[in-house]
């Protein structure tokens, strides 16, 4: 019998390739894609895609989505109410897993399974410790499609976002930034590849610059659905993506 696991889904590339990586065996029943939404302005958190193409591409994909929804900034413990709840009511329909896109990020994957072990819930990492130029070379390789739509300007100018991923776009990137972004330095937007039974279909609007002021208290008092909770002391360059 195949465990039940609820998938936490970014909209991203590494959450498309351990996606599909679990897709591949018979050990997981994916009950539905997991995904935290800006309460107010209905994009993704952190990654900013828009409510719509999200939508689109859990149905491409076959899953349920499930929003959670939670405030612009909100406080570490007004995200882990919100997540708890969530959880809960997850782990009453059966689900006994959680599955994540991380990569290398130690502490990250510490914190996650501490939460989910407090409710009796097991982590699940496909992705954990390969290494990222292998990842990126696997997905580009296997067929997904991905854009970048946000870029943390302290690692990368506002010529990136927008971008599609490929080698081109590997090439031009500083030294100092991880191919996959692991670090919090760009976040992307996946939209075809093999387990989209369509692609998603979109256009480039506006790019936008947007500051978050660096928080009075310590940085690990609130979480915006990144990599690491430090990003937000920092500008982003934003892509709009317009579903067709």
């Amino acid at each position: 019998m195949k465990k039940k696991a609820l998938f936490n889904w970014s909209s991203g590339k590494d959450s498309a390739l351990a996606l599909y990586k679990v897709l591949q065996n018979s050990e997981f029943e994916i009950t539905c894609l997991l995904t935290s939404i800006n309460q107010h302005f209905q994009r993704i958190s952190m990654h900013g895609v828009r409510v719509e193409l999200l939508e689109q591409q859990a149905k491409s994909i076959g899953i349920p989505l499930l929003k959670m929804e939670i405030p612009e900034m909100p406080t570490m413990e007004v995200y882990e109410n919100v997540m708890q709840e969530t959880l809960g009511k997850l782990k009453s329909e059966g689900v006994t897993h959680s599955i994540f896109g991380d990569i290398f990020l130690e502490d990250l994957r510490k914190y996650r399974e501490d939460k989910l072990a407090e409710m009796q819930l097991k982590a699940v990492f496909p992705l954990w410790k390969i290494p990222t130029h292998e990842l990126i070379k696997e997905f580009i390789g296997l067929g997904f499609k991905t854009i970048v739509v946000c870029v943390n300007e302290s690692f990368l100018d506002k010529s990136f976002v927008g971008r599609i991923i490929d080698q081109d776009f590997i090439n031009d990137l500083p030294d100092n930034v991880d191919v996959c972004g692991e670090n919090g330095e760009f976040h992307t937007f996946t939209f075809d590849g093999p387990i989209f039974s369509k692609p998603i279909a979109f256009e480039i609007g506006e790019i936008v610059h947007k500051s978050y002021e660096k928080p009075k208290e310590d940085t690990s008092q609130t979480i915006c659905d990144s990599d690491t909770a430090e990003t937000i002391d920092y500008g982003f360059w934003y892509c709009d993506l317009i579903a067709k």
